[in-house]
């Protein structure tokens, strides 16, 4: 038996077939999506790692809208990764799919060669300690300069988002989720030395709140002349 230490589409390696029906269907993607979209604003000569990519939704959108671009997909799930790249592969687009973890994110990239490190609907699902070293390591991803986005289930803020949330708890874990619907993903990216940490819009769905946060890498300081 294959032993994985990550959590597959929702929840079960035997569901992987319905994921994005039940993203559809279960988060009002269609909103979430675009308007995340609209917060990355993928430039036509950036690098772009998306992290967690699952089937490619988000990696896909992103090349289309910027298809000079440089785009990486990051996955460690082998079936998901799979369906990542047929997608591109009939849409034409120009993606580079790697097996990895968050955690892997500045090795497959290259320390500092990311200009915007993305991520949607996966850190809910990562232990606390991931949680950490993967914004870590896409923090490492980054240029000086460069933007963090991620969209995921964050404070639960009314007694609803938190009844519906449980939907997803029951998939994903309790242990692993809760953290995120206290709110804890904003701190634990300052932590690791994101600034100017923002949770940019917070959109109701039928599985609980999604919200959209962005930071940013601090540019590198000038050294001081010697004397």
């Amino acid at each position: 038996m294959t032993t994985i230490d990550y959590t597959p589409a929702l929840g079960h390696s035997g569901l992987s077939g319905l994921y994005d029906l039940a993203i559809a269907l279960w988060t009002r993607e269609r909103r979430w999506r675009s308007a995340f979209l609209d917060q990355i604003a993928p430039g036509a000569s950036e690098t772009l790692v998306d992290v967690g990519c699952g089937t490619g939704a988000l990696t896909a959108l992103i090349a289309a809208e910027a298809p000079t671009a440089k785009v990486i997909g990051i996955d460690p799930d082998p079936d998901i990764l799979a369906r990542a790249r047929n997608r591109a592969t009939k849409r034409g687009l120009a993606v580079v799919f790697a097996r990895g973890y968050a955690d892997d994110a500045a090795t497959l990239v290259g320390p500092g060669r990311a200009d915007k490190a993305v991520s949607s609907l996966v850190f809910h699902q990562v232990p606390l300690a991931g949680k950490r070293s993967g914004l870590a390591a896409m923090f490492d991803a980054l240029r000086p300069g460069g933007e963090l986005h991620i969209a995921d289930y964050g404070l639960q803020r009314t007694p609803l988002m938190r009844f519906l949330f449980r939907q997803v708890q029951a998939l994903d874990g309790r242990e692993n989720t809760q953290p995120s619907a206290e709110g804890v993903l904003q701190g634990l990216m300052a932590e690791v030395g994101f600034e100017g940490v923002e949770e940019c819009k917070v959109i109701p769905t039928p599985s609980g709140s999604i919200s959209l946060y962005r930071a940013r890498k601090p540019l590198a300081r000038p050294i001081a002349a010697r004397p």
